[in-house]
């Protein structure tokens, strides 16, 4: 089968959250890994820092945040120290884990929303740990978490206290229990508490520590109007205004805040959307409904189909969608670098329909109820893709970017 494959992938090489991750962890220890560390952020930047805040505001991606900063008084985009790369797919469930764990997708294997877990039969969603049909808890169901996501805890592979600020609702989930490891959890309501407990942080202690918060509210309101809606532009000043207080009280060398996101955003409704179900004849030629994201879904197709799905696909959908062996994309180092993971063959699929544009495919189980979102991400647009890197408090005077 004739495809192309998008320009835009992760720079694993030394531009990826994942390269991030890895200065992180060289500013505490010396190590090696395939993960060279961040091209315009090596660890020594971050030399006399004791206390070390990683804040990720889920969906700022890097076009975002230049676009809105430059409709402010741009407090933020002055302290940017860079742009990277996300990971693929750029999406919530597949970056957050890499933010956790500091592996990439290759070696943690958490690929998107919608899990196809062979370990178990079923597809189920993995942040939230429920499966996809009844959404029932899998560890109500008996279904031990450390058997599915098996890759380390960042916070347990750093030598100083770890914390987790998160969300009141996912602060004790399985996911944050498991990829938080032996960090001490602090839940927040509101960006009132998420403020006060930032500050809190950097002042309650002088020993060595590290903490990861988490905003989700960013990506929460950009899902449901679309990125470029004025909703989510007011939230954006509200967050930075709360925010500039908060670093200016934080204000420290010896405490540094990293601001970064887990991927961009595009504006992609109803109108975007492809529907499987009015592509029954495809939809016959799986031996299962799609998992993954609506923007890089994959597929298994049933046994002596293959020829058949892919003359489907250039014939029908080729405006929307390029079909891509999932084999290929590992092989091209779009999911990371080094040995993958044992099942990530498995969870990917036979193909992944990498979708073009803003369009998105929609596979409904009966199960479940028709929604319409506004703004998506998990493709491989620029928008999606790049996030960026903001530095404050430390030394990021006197670094020279």
């Amino acid at each position: 089968m004739n495809f192309d494959l998008l320009p835009a992938k992760p720079d694993y090489t030394g531009c990826s959250i994942v390269n991030l991750m890895t200065s992180i962890k060289g500013h505490y220890v010396a190590g090696d890994s395939v993960y060279a560390q961040l091209n315009d952020f090596p660890a020594e930047n971050l030399d006399g820092v004791k206390r070390l805040i990683l804040l990720v505001v889920d969906g700022l991606g890097a076009d975002l945040l230049a676009t809105f900063s430059a409709a402010t008084d741009d407090r933020f985009q002055q302290h940017a120290v860079t742009r990277m790369t996300s990971v693929y797919p750029p999406t919530t469930a597949t970056a957050i884990t890499t933010f956790m764990s500091g592996q990439a997708p290759q070696q943690h294997a958490l690929t998107g929303w919608h899990m196809n877990f062979r370990e178990i039969g079923a597809t189920a969603a993995v942040l939230p740990f429920i499966s996809r049909f009844g959404k029932r808890s899998l560890s109500e169901q008996g279904v031990d978490i450390n058997r599915l996501v098996d890759c380390e805890s960042f916070s347990d592979a750093v030598p100083v206290a770890a914390h987790l600020l998160l969300p009141h609702d996912i602060a004790n989930s399985d996911f944050s229990r498991r990829l938080g490891g032996s960090a001490k959890r602090h839940s927040f309501n509101g960006l009132d508490d998420f403020a006060d407990k930032l500050v809190a942080f950097a002042s309650d202690t002088n020993e060595p520590a590290y903490l990861y918060a988490y905003w989700s509210e960013f990506d929460h309101l950009a899902h449901r109007y679309g990125p470029s809606h004025q909703r989510v532009f007011e939230h954006f000043v509200e967050l930075q205004r709360r925010l500039s207080v908060t670093l200016n009280q934080i204000a420290d060398p010896e405490t540094a805040i990293l601001i970064t996101a887990d991927h961009g955003f595009l504006d992609s409704g109803p109108a975007e959307c492809v529907q499987l179900s009015s592509h029954p004849a495809l939809a016959d030629m799986l031996a299962m409904p799609l998992f993954g994201e609506p923007r890089s879904a994959y597929c298994i197709v049933r046994s002596g189909c293959e020829s058949e799905f892919e003359s489907y696909v250039v014939s029908e959908l080729s405006d929307y969608l390029t079909a891509i062996p999932s084999r290929t994309l590992v092989e091209k180092n779009w999911f990371g670098l080094g040995e993958p993971h044992r099942e990530l063959g498995s969870r990917l699929g036979d193909y992944t329909l990498q979708m073009k544009d803003r369009y998105t495919i929609r596979d409904q189980l009966v199960s479940e109820h028709a929604f319409d979102l506004y703004g998506m991400h998990g493709g491989v647009t620029a928008a999606e893709l790049w996030v960026p890197l903001l530095y404050f408090g430390g030394n990021a005077e006197s670094v020279e970017f």
